[in-house]
């Protein structure tokens, strides 16, 4: 009985005809990359959601309803939808802080003319009307009024005379990074201050406590989450996130568990500031995105924007840079405080994801998506997981490897090359082993993810264990295709030819 079947056993005897169905042939890989978001939702009854475990989100009402309105969470589900509203993704929320973050805005004088303050708290429009009659103490009531009024904010606040205390809806140190100004756009966007009114900010501080993820990331389990937005990147919580998604043993991109995935955060500071962070970070799965000063969006935003654009396009192709897409509805710094780009040269060498907005559209986008990988086990520089596309790419190949060799030899005997057995037998060899991977290898490509397939096929080996007759041993080599960077051009020009010599030097 030459051919392997699975289920019809081979002493039946009743007649006729019976067929078992195999897809081993058939099947092709269909990876779930889903995104995961965390961040800080509000204490009941203000959310439905339970702390630590991951659900599932489809709209904004869904994330407002299980994690709070104005939260650390809805608001970044605010920032990820208005990138990727089409991908799977998931929020997984986590307890607050231990003291809220707060903060003033101080009417100074009165009004002389009617107009609006365009009001401006973590990177949201405010408008607050007022009359040329009013006073300091009407300016700050209605500035209150209209800050209460809009449940999306993160904050709340409450008037005392010309003051307008101001306090963040939920506890911890990322309160400390929603920003007040006004009048962002100036007077060429229509925004300015109505006659006589001035305004002075003593911005939000006091925020203290950030999570504890060792409950949240057990809760995950064998889920696989392939783009995690993570806000938090203070040193503690960063290697929690950092050692689960690792390559050891018990890390996702161990053996064991190949589960893959890559963490994005952001981070607002100083140019000097965010090179010295580069340094103290080492980690090929994650990137973080360096946000100036000034920003007016929180840096939870920024980090859920990168996130959601990041999953949409490497979702469709792990291979192609994410350099030019536009993080829509992120507010960047204005132009005079906005990096040079020698400074994001020197963040990108420096391990820091970098974005900068072209002039003209305002909307920031994606330079470079560097990740913290900057040097090997013994401090040498090293650029072998430089940018997210290296491990992305990787993941999706070794994914299809695996969908290809668990499909097609699921329960196979396994022989020397050069054994004669019969055709259609359930047996494999190194040799046909070989051939299923070079094979896979030129699907993937055609499909735009590696290059140089001879090269691969000469470097690639398949053996039997010396000691194991059970097992293969595979060397696989793939060359990971590139992405277009740099276009540099020498534009070494002429006034006039000069057709005689350079003609000589041309022939």
């Amino acid at each position: 009985m030459p051919i392997s079947f699975s289920h019809i056993p081979a002493n039946w005897k009743q007649p006729l005809y019976w067929v078992e169905v195999d897809s081993s042939k058939a099947g092709l890989p269909v990876a779930t990359t889903r995104s995961l978001v965390v961040g800080i939702q509000l204490t009941t009854p203000l959310s439905t959601a339970a702390v630590n475990v991951p659900i599932p989100i489809a709209s904004q009402a869904a994330a407002d309803n299980a994690f709070g309105q104005g939260s650390h969470l809805a608001n970044m589900f605010k920032a990820y939808l208005a990138n990727n509203w089409a991908n799977e993704v998931w929020g997984l929320p986590v307890a607050e802080g231990s003291n809220a973050a707060t903060g003033t805005i101080t009417v100074l004088t009165a009004a002389t003319a009617a107009g609006t303050i365009d009001l401006y708290i973590g990177g949201a429009n405010v408008p607050v009307a007022v009359a040329a009659s009013d006073t300091t103490t009407t300016i700050a009531t209605a500035i209150s009024a209209a800050i209460n009024l809009n449940k999306d904010l993160p904050v709340t606040s409450t008037p005392s005379g010309a003051i307008v205390t101001v306090t963040c809806k939920f506890k911890g140190t990322v309160g400390n990074d929603i920003l007040m100004s006004d009048n962002y756009y100036g007077a060429l966007g229509g925004e300015n201050m109505p006659g006589g009114v001035t305004i002075s900010y003593v911005q939000l501080s006091g925020g203290a406590g950030d999570p504890s993820f060792a409950t949240a990331i057990s809760n995950l389990g064998e889920q696989e989450f392939e783009y995690v937005a993570f806000p938090f990147t203070d040193s503690t919580s960063l290697l929690a996130w950092e050692t689960q998604f690792g390559f050891s043993d018990t890390g996702r991109w161990g053996f064991i568990r190949q589960l893959f995935g890559h963490i994005f955060s952001a981070k607002r500071d100083t140019y000097a500031n965010l090179l010295a962070f580069g340094q103290t970070r080492n980690c090929p799965q994650l990137s973080v995105l360096g946000v100036e000063a000034t920003s007016p969006t929180p840096v939870y935003e920024w980090c859920a924007a990168y996130t959601a654009k990041a999953s949409r396009a490497l979702s469709n192709d792990p291979a192609r840079p994410l350099q030019t897409l536009l993080l829509e509805g992120i507010l960047p710094a204005k132009g005079q405080s906005r990096f040079l780009l020698s400074e994001l040269n020197a963040l990108s060498t420096s391990g820091i994801a970098t974005q900068r907005t072209p002039g003209g559209n305002n909307v920031p986008m994606i330079a470079r998506e560097t990740t913290t990988y900057v040097r090997n086990l013994y401090g040498n520089s090293d650029d072998a997981y430089e940018v997210v596309t290296t491990l992305a790419t990787l993941a999706k190949i070794l994914r299809n490897q695996r969908q290809a060799i668990t499909s097609k030899f699921p329960r196979h005997k396994l022989a020397d090359d050069g054994t004669r057995f019969g055709a259609g037998q359930a047996i494999v060899t190194p040799k046909i082993i070989k051939a299923e991977l070079v094979a896979q290898y030129r699907v993937d490509e055609f499909n735009g993810l590696v290059e140089n397939g001879k090269a691969f096929k000469d470097n690639l080996i398949v053996e039997r264990d010396p000691n194991d007759v059970n097992r293969i041993n595979v060397l696989y080599p793939p060359d990971l295709v590139n992405q277009l960077r740099i276009f540099a051009v020498l534009a070494q020009f002429r006034l006039q030819f000069n057709r005689g010599v350079d003609t000589v030097i041309a022939a």
